[in-house]
Formats: structure tokens, C-alpha cells, sequence
């Protein structure tokens, strides 16, 4: 057979057309967009387990698909920002928040952030109903506003107390940064496996897409859904 007929046949077939769509595809979500499940509650209760977050790939930089490779760089992650990430211990991919910035100073105190020597504000927060939403993952969790400058948020800890709440003061090298879950006594985060490169950042979660609740049989949870992250 002519290889120009081989040719031919092979890009007239439907699996050649159906090749080239999962390409586009998985392409996509390599370098601009993607959409990942949540199967832990380090982030709660910011992102619970059940949620399947959006993430914007092109927050930060341009990617060669399906590579670390950087064809682009803009701006570098805010403090506050949550963002997915390839963990520095293991390669595993984590979505954590945003602390400490390249050339910050960051230190904890009976759970307590101190940034650049200046202490976070924390405000009382009863959250009924969050405790709703958490179900029996609330636990005797209590929950705070930490008032992180430009970036509010909720974080939830344990009153027993939880391992590594005090640390450092440590800074954050040139071109990496300081990650910790908003669950924070029950993160894995740069507690333990350090600072985290700004090549392992994949991009930045901005919203849930959907989410299903996997204590009452994977029921959705509507008032979940397409809301954002903060």
C-alpha cells in the first residue's frame, strides 16, 4: 500500500479523530485548566473532602503541556491563595494555602501566625453552619477568621491541641514558598516537608466546581456547588 494511502486512512479513521480530541483534552487541562477531587480534609473548612476544585493553570505561568517546563512567568502566588502544588517530600500532588512568601519570615505560636514579626489577627467564630456541612468531621473542632492581611479566612483547630503548633521563626528562601493547610491540626504541610519551589506549583484553586458528600452516600451537595474559594 502507497504510504501516502496509509497515510490517509489512518487520519480519515475515527480512533485518529478521537486520539486527537483526548490530546486537546488532557492538553487542556495539563497547561490551562483543570478540575481535581479532594480526598482529605487538610484544607477544611475551606475545601471539604467530596469537593472536586477548579483550578486555573495559567495564574502564575505558561506550561509545555504534560511537563514542569515554563514557556511563561508572570505574577508569582499571592499570600492567601490556595493553590495545587507537587509536594517537595514525595511528588504527590497537594492543594494547600499560601503563607510565606520568597524573603518572608513566618512563625507559629500556639497556632498563631507571625509574619514578619507582626501577629495575625484571630476572631471567634462559632460556625454552626459549617458544622453542618462537616457532619461528623467536625468533631470538637473550634474554628477562627484568621486575618490574614488581604485574605480573611477560616481555619479550624483542635482544643487539645495538635503536633507542631509552635514553629520557627523560619525564613522563606528566594523562589519558593511556605504552604499550610487551614485544618491546622490535621495538614501535612510545610510543617513537615519544608519549602515548596515555585516550579512545583501547578496553579491556583479559585472555586468548587461541584461537590458530593461522601458521608451520606455521595448526595450532592448543592449549595456547594460553583461556589469560590477564599
Amino acid at each position: 500500500m502507497p504510504a501516502a494511502s496509509l497515510v490517509h486512512r489512518i487520519t480519515h479513521h475515527w480512533l485518529f479523530s478521537l486520539a486527537l480530541l483526548a490530546l486537546g483534552v488532557f492538553s487542556f487541562r495539563s497547561a490551562v485548566a483543570d478540575w481535581n477531587d479532594v480526598p482529605s480534609g487538610s484544607m477544611e473548612p475551606s475545601i471539604l473532602i467530596g469537593d472536586r476544585i477548579a483550578v486555573n493553570k495559567l495564574a502564575y505561568d505558561l506550561h509545555f503541556p504534560f511537563t514542569r517546563i515554563a514557556l511563561a512567568r508572570w505574577e508569582g502566588p499571592r499570600r492567601g491563595d490556595i493553590v495545587t502544588f507537587w509536594s517537595p517530600a514525595d511528588g504527590t500532588r497537594l492543594v494547600k494555602r499560601v503563607i510565606g512568601l520568597p524573603g518572608d519570615e513566618i512563625a507559629m505560636k500556639e497556632g498563631r501566625l507571625v509574619i514578619n514579626g507582626t501577629p495575625v489577627a484571630y476572631a471567634d467564630n462559632p460556625a454552626a453552619a459549617l458544622r453542618n456541612d462537616l457532619g461528623t468531621e467536625a468533631g470538637t473542632k473550634v474554628f477562627f477568621t484568621e486575618m490574614l492581611p488581604g485574605r480573611p479566612h477560616l481555619v479550624a483547630y483542635e482544643p487539645a491541641g495538635g503536633p507542631r503548633r509552635d514553629f520557627g521563626p523560619v525564613t522563606v528562601p528566594e523562589g519558593q514558598y511556605l504552604m499550610l493547610g487551614d485544618n491546622r491540626d490535621h495538614s501535612g504541610d510545610s510543617r513537615w516537608f519544608g519549602f515548596v519551589p515555585r516550579r512545583n506549583i501547578c496553579g491556583r484553586a479559585y472555586g468548587v466546581a461541584f461537590s458530593l458528600d461522601h458521608q451520606r452516600h455521595y448526595l450532592p451537595r448543592a449549595d456547594r456547588w460553583l461556589r469560590r474559594l477564599l
